[in-house]
């Protein structure tokens, strides 16, 4: 730790949910254990004012708020959920550190226990993400997929009070609140691609605090850097972003080289879909882990030709219209 840092407070800003403070506790923890005083702010976003849907309010509304405390010298570090982030590079800050990641998948909860593949056609399902409308129309289930906004405890408080079957939420939220216990049933991959970035956590600063910087770059992860650059880079290509039906994984895989040694390379799958459920298109390729963002940019190239661009910009009708963006979601949940 520099002199310089040993002479200050760093303020660690967060959105004021149960979700977005226990994982900037996290975040304040880690640097407090590297000898900086910490404090945690917590900063109000547009985000948590409205129940609204996000293709609605705007977007951007979990993140631009937290930027300008950090701008404006308000806070020293935001602690984002990394899917909620522009992926156009704003110069003033940098993500100093991606911390471990959490299991990125989606999750199920479901009244009676309840797998995706039981619920019963009819069966009522909240979400409000493009994304997972899209992919749970595409399965062909019958399902009656209905808006649903708020934190993590509404959305499981709508199935337990009978109001809806199931919602479906991100794993990695509930992970952090220590809620797995409701998860019905973990949505794999091959089946329902999460958001891209989901479950990752992006520590920010000031471009030109530096000595904050070095400190917080301590706290990230090789791996989920690596994935998360892979995902966003595939969104960047494909120009979409939180009201998009786009999904994407990298992940980090053991493969064999020419001459039989086991090496670690970096597996990307995406996809698009339709709002309606009437098409999805998929692509995957596997690289050096070096190679991370051509690798996720090569991965959109290929929807692209399978049509994703007609899918990412088909607009969802009434209450739910897809705007065109770049950023990815709504607080890890």
């Amino acid at each position: 730790m520099t002199a310089a840092l040993d002479k200050r407070v760093i303020r660690v800003g967060t959105r004021g949910s149960l979700l977005a403070t226990t994982q900037a506790e996290t975040v304040r923890a880690a640097i407090t254990a590297a000898g900086v005083e910490t404090e945690l702010v917590i900063v109000a976003t547009a985000g948590d004012k409205s129940a609204a849907p996000v293709q609605q309010i705007g977007v951007g509304v979990f993140t631009a708020a937290m930027r300008e405390a950090l701008a404006d010298n308000t806070i020293d570090v935001a602690v984002h959920s990394y899917k909620d982030l522009p992926t156009a590079q704003d110069p003033r800050f940098t993500v100093a550190a991606i911390p471990q990641r959490e299991d990125p998948r989606d999750a199920l909860v479901a009244r009676d226990g309840l797998v995706l593949g039981a619920l019963p056609p009819g069966a009522t399902v909240g979400t409000s993400a493009p994304r997972r409308i899209a992919q749970l129309r595409a399965l062909g289930l019958g399902l009656d997929v209905r808006p649903l906004r708020g934190n993590l405890d509404t959305r499981i408080g709508k199935v337990t009070s009978g109001d809806l079957d199931a919602v479906v939420v991100a794993r990695a939220g509930l992970a952090r609140i220590d809620r797995l216990d409701v998860v019905t049933e973990a949505l794999e991959p091959v089946q329902f691609l999460p958001a891209p970035a989901q479950g990752a956590l992006a520590v920010e600063c000031r471009s030109d605090d530096t000595d904050l910087a070095a400190v917080l770059a301590e706290l990230d992860d090789v791996a989920a850097r690596a994935t998360v650059t892979a995902e966003r880079a595939l969104l960047a290509e494909l120009e979409a972003g939180c009201t998009a039906p786009v999904g994407a994984i990298a992940e980090v895989v053991d493969s064999l080289d020419d001459d039989g040694r086991v090496i670690e390379e970096l597996s990307v799958r995406g996809c698009a879909a339709a709002v309606d459920g009437s098409d999805v298109v998929r692509a995957s390729a596997v690289g050096s882990v070096a190679d991370a963002e051509s690798l996720g940019r090569s991965v959109a190239r290929e929807l692209l030709d399978l049509g994703a661009r007609d899918l990412v910009e088909v607009t969802e009708p009434a209450s739910s219209p897809t705007a065109s963006s770049t950023t990815t979601g709504s607080g890890d949940a």
